[in-house]
């Protein structure tokens, strides 16, 4: 991947001001609950600077890849994952892969969405409209990937993330992304969590005695219903790194009453291993039918822009068959 740069001197200033890019894994009441805060200001404008995004563009994309980056500390072993999110409405969707090793690559279906009117908040719904999403995970040692499909019905690209889970993997999961704009339309920050339930696995604590009684079952429903509302009183996680906020405060503020615990804190990219080396093998191996046209007729150099992440690379015939 070629790396975009980001021009910027005043954002700049402004990213090297947030806390650094990191994700943040937690467990608490118990090993119960467990969850991850990932703090995204650098993240989110390299992306942008990438795709070459505008406000609405970096807003939507910016969603999806935050709450794919969320489904990185779920992923088991050597995994990698692709999200394909199909709506209806002007933005299209996106495609985003997530790997086990922290990379996120992808691209917006619609990098130019129309807009006929000012926005009037950040609800864009509308932009949305309704779809498919697509998860589709692949292990090392799997010939073909696991692929899961429902119904993107909520026009909130967490919530249908959050119903992915529940729907395809029985899991109650709830997550919260904020990317905050300044008047210039800088983002100045930038954050995504998830807390999730963790599978009951029908021991008692400590004890390894099979827990089915109805104060159990009541006690634990008690503890999700809190936990819950302790989740929606999170502050705007844009605004809150925006505002100079760090991720500690979030995690033992917030869930203080939960007892958590910060397991691990890992770094989360945008990288894509594209490169003008394995661009120009794969030229090299298309039909040869194909590589007489580009011969003939060229255009000469050959100039390959990368969907994933914007990278375009310069390719002279000469090159190939030289």
């Amino acid at each position: 991947m070629i790396k975009a740069e980001i021009k910027d001197n005043e954002l700049l200033e402004i990213i090297k001001n947030t806390e650094k890019d990191k994700m943040h894994i937690f467990v608490m009441a118990e090993g119960r609950l467990r969850g991850a805060l990932f703090s995204a200001t650098g993240f989110i404008n390299q992306i942008r600077a990438q795709h070459s995004l505008g406000i609405l563009e970096t807003y939507i994309f910016g969603q999806g890849c935050l709450c794919s980056a969320l489904m990185i500390p779920m992923m088991k072993d050597r995994e990698h994952t692709t999200i394909k999110y199909d709506v209806s409405g002007p933005a299209k969707g996106f495609s985003i892969e997530a790997d086990s090793e922290g990379y996120i690559r992808g691209f917006p279906k619609n990098p130019a969405i129309p807009v006929e009117k000012p926005l009037e908040g950040w609800d864009v719904s509308e932009f949305i409209g309704t779809g498919t999403m697509t998860v589709s995970r692949i292990h090392a040692d799997d010939k073909f990937p696991q692929s899961s499909t429902i119904e993107a019905l909520s026009g909130s690209i967490a919530e249908d993330f959050a119903s992915y889970f529940l729907q395809s993997e029985q899991i109650q999961t709830a997550f919260n992304t904020g990317i905050k704009f300044d008047r210039q339309g800088r983002v100045t920050g930038a954050g995504a969590m998830f807390i999730q339930v963790m599978p009951e696995t029908g021991g008692k604590k400590k004890s390894g005695a099979q827990t089915d009684s109805a104060s159990d079952r009541e006690k634990d429903r008690q503890l999700i219903i809190s936990a819950e509302n302790a989740f929606r009183a999170c502050p705007s996680l844009g605004e809150w790194y925006a505002n100079g906020g760090n991720s500690e405060d979030i995690i033992y503020g917030l869930f203080r009453e939960f007892k958590p615990s910060i397991a691990v804190s890992r770094d989360i990219k945008f990288e894509c291993p594209c490169s003008r080396e394995k661009f120009t093998e794969y030229i090299k191996s298309l039909p040869a039918g194909e590589l007489d046209d580009i011969r003939r007729n060229g255009p000469d150099p050959l100039e390959i822009e990368c969907h994933n992440c914007g990278s375009r690379y310069t390719i002279p015939i000469s090159e190939l068959f030289g």
